[in-house]
Protein backbone atom coordinates (compact mmCIF):
# COMPACT_ATOMS: atom_id res chain seq x y z
CA UNK A 1 0.00 0.00 0.00
CA UNK A 2 1.20 3.50 -0.78
CA UNK A 3 2.94 4.94 2.31
CA UNK A 4 1.10 8.27 2.04
CA UNK A 5 -2.26 6.50 1.73
CA UNK A 6 -1.41 4.24 4.67
CA UNK A 7 -0.51 7.22 6.83
CA UNK A 8 -3.72 9.00 5.86
CA UNK A 9 -5.84 5.99 6.78
CA UNK A 10 -4.12 5.70 10.14
CA UNK A 11 -4.76 9.40 10.88
CA UNK A 12 -8.43 9.02 9.91
CA UNK A 13 -8.78 5.95 12.14
CA UNK A 14 -7.21 7.75 15.11
CA UNK A 15 -9.49 10.77 14.65
CA UNK A 16 -12.56 8.55 14.41
CA UNK A 17 -11.57 6.71 17.59
CA UNK A 18 -10.94 9.98 19.41
CA UNK A 19 -14.31 11.36 18.33
CA UNK A 20 -16.06 8.22 19.57
CA UNK A 21 -14.35 8.43 22.95
CA UNK A 22 -15.19 12.13 23.25
CA UNK A 23 -18.86 11.51 22.37
CA UNK A 24 -19.15 8.65 24.85
CA UNK A 25 -17.50 10.72 27.55
CA UNK A 26 -19.78 13.66 26.90
CA UNK A 27 -22.90 11.50 27.15
CA UNK A 28 -21.63 9.90 30.35
CA UNK A 29 -20.89 13.28 31.90
CA UNK A 30 -24.27 14.63 30.86
CA UNK A 31 -26.06 11.63 32.35
CA UNK A 32 -24.13 11.82 35.58
CA UNK A 33 -24.67 15.55 35.97
CA UNK A 34 -28.26 14.57 36.86
CA UNK A 35 -27.19 11.59 38.90
CA UNK A 36 -27.91 7.91 38.24
CA UNK A 37 -31.44 8.42 39.54
CA UNK A 38 -32.41 10.25 36.39
CA UNK A 39 -31.09 7.52 34.14
CA UNK A 40 -32.06 4.44 36.12
CA UNK A 41 -35.24 5.32 38.00
CA UNK A 42 -35.97 7.19 41.17
CA UNK A 43 -36.63 5.99 44.68
CA UNK A 44 -36.67 7.66 48.06
CA UNK A 45 -32.94 7.18 48.59
CA UNK A 46 -32.17 9.27 45.54
CA UNK A 47 -32.70 12.96 45.09
CA UNK A 48 -32.06 15.92 42.89
CA UNK A 49 -30.93 19.08 44.64
CA UNK A 50 -27.63 18.22 46.35
CA UNK A 51 -27.84 14.74 44.84
CA UNK A 52 -27.84 16.29 41.40
CA UNK A 53 -24.98 18.57 42.33
CA UNK A 54 -22.64 15.84 43.53
CA UNK A 55 -23.50 13.49 40.66
CA UNK A 56 -24.35 10.61 42.94
CA UNK A 57 -28.08 10.75 42.49
CA UNK A 58 -28.40 10.42 46.26
CA UNK A 59 -28.30 12.46 49.42
CA UNK A 60 -25.38 14.82 49.72
CA UNK A 61 -24.20 15.68 53.21
CA UNK A 62 -23.66 19.37 53.68
CA UNK A 63 -24.40 22.38 51.46
CA UNK A 64 -24.67 22.00 47.73
CA UNK A 65 -22.44 23.70 45.19
CA UNK A 66 -24.90 26.58 45.08
CA UNK A 67 -23.97 27.60 48.62
CA UNK A 68 -25.83 27.85 51.92
CA UNK A 69 -29.06 25.86 51.96
CA UNK A 70 -28.84 25.16 48.28
CA UNK A 71 -29.69 28.59 47.03
CA UNK A 72 -27.78 30.70 44.54
CA UNK A 73 -26.84 33.75 46.55
CA UNK A 74 -26.68 37.23 45.11
CA UNK A 75 -28.14 36.61 41.65
CA UNK A 76 -30.02 39.92 41.86
CA UNK A 77 -28.03 41.49 44.68
CA UNK A 78 -28.06 44.93 43.03
CA UNK A 79 -31.80 44.96 42.38
CA UNK A 80 -34.45 45.81 44.96
CA UNK A 81 -36.72 42.83 45.77
CA UNK A 82 -40.19 42.86 44.30
CA UNK A 83 -43.28 43.79 46.28
CA UNK A 84 -46.24 41.44 46.60
CA UNK A 85 -48.29 43.65 44.27
CA UNK A 86 -45.56 43.75 41.62
CA UNK A 87 -45.24 39.96 41.67
CA UNK A 88 -49.01 39.49 41.46
CA UNK A 89 -49.30 41.92 38.54
CA UNK A 90 -46.56 40.12 36.60
CA UNK A 91 -48.10 36.71 37.28
CA UNK A 92 -51.59 37.82 36.24
CA UNK A 93 -50.19 39.25 33.03
CA UNK A 94 -48.55 35.91 32.29
CA UNK A 95 -51.76 33.99 33.04
CA UNK A 96 -53.77 36.25 30.73
CA UNK A 97 -51.28 35.66 27.93
CA UNK A 98 -51.95 31.90 28.05
CA UNK A 99 -55.65 32.31 27.25
CA UNK A 100 -56.58 29.40 29.53
CA UNK A 101 -59.75 29.81 31.57
CA UNK A 102 -59.99 29.02 35.26
CA UNK A 103 -56.49 29.99 36.43
CA UNK A 104 -55.71 32.44 39.22
CA UNK A 105 -52.79 33.51 41.38
CA UNK A 106 -52.43 31.80 44.74
CA UNK A 107 -49.62 32.08 47.26
CA UNK A 108 -46.90 34.62 46.54
CA UNK A 109 -43.50 34.51 48.18
CA UNK A 110 -40.84 37.19 47.86
CA UNK A 111 -37.17 36.24 47.92
CA UNK A 112 -34.15 38.42 47.24
CA UNK A 113 -33.42 36.58 43.97
CA UNK A 114 -36.97 36.44 42.64
CA UNK A 115 -40.65 36.18 43.48
CA UNK A 116 -42.38 32.81 43.54
CA UNK A 117 -46.05 32.54 42.55
CA UNK A 118 -48.37 29.54 42.65
CA UNK A 119 -50.97 29.51 39.89
CA UNK A 120 -54.08 27.60 40.95
CA UNK A 121 -57.11 26.16 39.23
CA UNK A 122 -60.14 28.14 40.37
CA UNK A 123 -62.45 25.13 40.23
CA UNK A 124 -60.32 22.52 42.00
CA UNK A 125 -58.08 24.66 44.18
CA UNK A 126 -55.13 22.52 43.10
CA UNK A 127 -51.87 23.97 41.95
CA UNK A 128 -51.68 24.33 38.18
CA UNK A 129 -48.07 25.44 37.85
CA UNK A 130 -45.41 27.65 39.43
CA UNK A 131 -43.98 30.95 38.23
CA UNK A 132 -40.92 33.00 39.03
CA UNK A 133 -40.83 36.77 38.60
CA UNK A 134 -37.55 38.50 37.83
CA UNK A 135 -37.08 41.60 40.02
CA UNK A 136 -35.12 43.49 37.36
CA UNK A 137 -37.52 43.09 34.44
CA UNK A 138 -40.66 42.30 36.53
CA UNK A 139 -41.47 39.59 34.00
CA UNK A 140 -43.01 36.26 35.08
CA UNK A 141 -41.81 32.99 33.59
CA UNK A 142 -42.19 29.25 34.30
CA UNK A 143 -40.23 27.97 37.26
CA UNK A 144 -37.69 25.31 36.38
CA UNK A 145 -37.25 21.92 38.00
CA UNK A 146 -40.34 19.84 38.95
CA UNK A 147 -42.67 22.44 37.45
CA UNK A 148 -41.31 21.48 34.04
CA UNK A 149 -40.34 17.84 34.60
CA UNK A 150 -43.09 16.43 36.82
CA UNK A 151 -46.19 18.46 35.95
CA UNK A 152 -48.57 15.96 34.33
CA UNK A 153 -51.43 18.25 33.39
CA UNK A 154 -49.54 21.37 32.36
CA UNK A 155 -46.44 19.54 31.23
CA UNK A 156 -46.77 20.19 27.51
CA UNK A 157 -45.47 16.86 26.25
CA UNK A 158 -47.43 14.56 28.48
CA UNK A 159 -45.30 13.62 31.47
CA UNK A 160 -43.87 17.05 32.21
CA UNK A 161 -40.66 16.55 30.27
CA UNK A 162 -38.02 19.24 30.09
CA UNK A 163 -39.24 20.07 26.61
CA UNK A 164 -42.83 20.43 27.86
CA UNK A 165 -43.62 22.28 31.04
CA UNK A 166 -47.16 23.61 30.28
CA UNK A 167 -45.66 24.81 27.06
CA UNK A 168 -42.45 24.48 29.09
CA UNK A 169 -39.17 25.29 27.42
CA UNK A 170 -41.06 25.40 24.15
CA UNK A 171 -43.83 27.58 25.57
CA UNK A 172 -44.37 31.21 26.50
CA UNK A 173 -41.78 32.71 28.79
CA UNK A 174 -38.93 30.50 27.55
CA UNK A 175 -39.33 30.40 23.81
CA UNK A 176 -42.00 31.83 21.56
CA UNK A 177 -45.63 31.74 22.58
CA UNK A 178 -48.13 29.18 23.75
CA UNK A 179 -48.36 26.09 21.62
CA UNK A 180 -52.03 25.07 21.28
CA UNK A 181 -50.94 21.48 20.73
CA UNK A 182 -49.56 21.42 24.27
CA UNK A 183 -52.67 22.83 25.96
CA UNK A 184 -53.37 21.08 29.29
CA UNK A 185 -55.26 17.82 29.24
CA UNK A 186 -58.59 17.65 31.10
CA UNK A 187 -58.28 13.96 31.91
CA UNK A 188 -55.43 13.89 34.42
CA UNK A 189 -56.25 12.21 37.72
CA UNK A 190 -55.72 14.14 40.93
CA UNK A 191 -54.84 10.90 42.74
CA UNK A 192 -51.17 10.17 43.40
CA UNK A 193 -49.58 7.17 45.09
CA UNK A 194 -47.75 9.46 47.52
CA UNK A 195 -50.13 11.14 49.96
CA UNK A 196 -49.55 14.67 51.33
CA UNK A 197 -48.58 13.14 54.68
CA UNK A 198 -46.06 10.83 53.03
CA UNK A 199 -44.66 13.74 51.03
CA UNK A 200 -43.98 15.60 54.28
CA UNK A 201 -42.34 12.49 55.74
CA UNK A 202 -40.06 12.07 52.72
CA UNK A 203 -39.20 15.76 52.81
CA UNK A 204 -38.30 15.58 56.49
CA UNK A 205 -36.16 12.48 55.99
CA UNK A 206 -34.28 14.34 53.28
CA UNK A 207 -33.82 17.41 55.47
CA UNK A 208 -32.67 15.36 58.45
CA UNK A 209 -30.00 13.80 56.24
CA UNK A 210 -28.86 16.99 54.54
CA UNK A 211 -29.84 20.03 56.60
CA UNK A 212 -30.02 19.16 60.29
CA UNK A 213 -32.24 21.38 62.37
CA UNK A 214 -34.65 22.24 59.56
CA UNK A 215 -38.32 21.29 59.52
CA UNK A 216 -40.66 20.64 56.59
CA UNK A 217 -44.01 22.41 56.77
CA UNK A 218 -47.02 20.12 57.04
CA UNK A 219 -49.25 21.67 54.36
CA UNK A 220 -47.65 20.88 50.99
CA UNK A 221 -49.20 22.37 47.86
CA UNK A 222 -50.43 19.67 45.50
CA UNK A 223 -49.81 19.92 41.79
CA UNK A 224 -50.54 17.36 39.08
CA UNK A 225 -47.71 14.92 39.70
CA UNK A 226 -45.90 16.38 42.70
CA UNK A 227 -46.02 18.48 45.85
CA UNK A 228 -44.11 21.64 46.74
CA UNK A 229 -43.47 22.74 50.31
CA UNK A 230 -41.33 25.10 52.35
CA UNK A 231 -38.92 24.21 55.13
CA UNK A 232 -37.94 26.25 58.15
CA UNK A 233 -35.24 26.72 60.74
CA UNK A 234 -35.88 28.43 64.05
CA UNK A 235 -39.38 29.30 62.82
CA UNK A 236 -38.16 31.10 59.70
CA UNK A 237 -38.62 29.95 56.09
CA UNK A 238 -35.23 29.23 54.59
CA UNK A 239 -35.94 27.07 51.56
CA UNK A 240 -38.32 25.13 49.35
CA UNK A 241 -38.41 21.65 47.86
CA UNK A 242 -40.70 19.44 45.79
CA UNK A 243 -41.66 15.79 46.24
CA UNK A 244 -42.62 13.55 43.33
CA UNK A 245 -46.16 12.27 43.84
CA UNK A 246 -45.43 8.77 42.56
CA UNK A 247 -42.01 7.81 43.90
CA UNK A 248 -41.14 10.30 46.64
CA UNK A 249 -38.18 11.80 44.77
CA UNK A 250 -36.93 15.04 46.32
CA UNK A 251 -35.92 18.09 44.32
CA UNK A 252 -34.41 21.02 46.21
CA UNK A 253 -35.17 24.48 44.81
CA UNK A 254 -31.80 26.24 44.63
CA UNK A 255 -32.69 29.52 42.97
CA UNK A 256 -34.81 31.61 45.35
CA UNK A 257 -32.37 33.21 47.76
CA UNK A 258 -33.28 34.66 51.14
CA UNK A 259 -36.97 34.69 52.08
CA UNK A 260 -38.49 38.13 52.69
CA UNK A 261 -42.30 37.91 52.88
CA UNK A 262 -45.36 36.05 51.63
CA UNK A 263 -49.07 36.53 50.95
CA UNK A 264 -51.93 34.20 50.12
Amino acid sequence: MNKTLSTTLIVIAVLALASGVFFAGSMYARANSYGPAMMFGYGNNNAYGPGMMDGNGGFSRGPSMMGGYGWNKGTNSNVAPLTIDQARTAAEKYIQSLNIQGLETGEIMIFDNNAYVIVEESETGLGAFELLVDPASQVAYPEYGPNMMWNLKYGGLGHGSMMGGYGGLMGRGMMNGWNNQTAPSKNISTEMTVTPEQAVTYAQQYLDTNYAGTTAVTDPMQFYGYYTLDFEKDGQIIGMLSVNGYNGQIFLHTWHGKFIEEAE
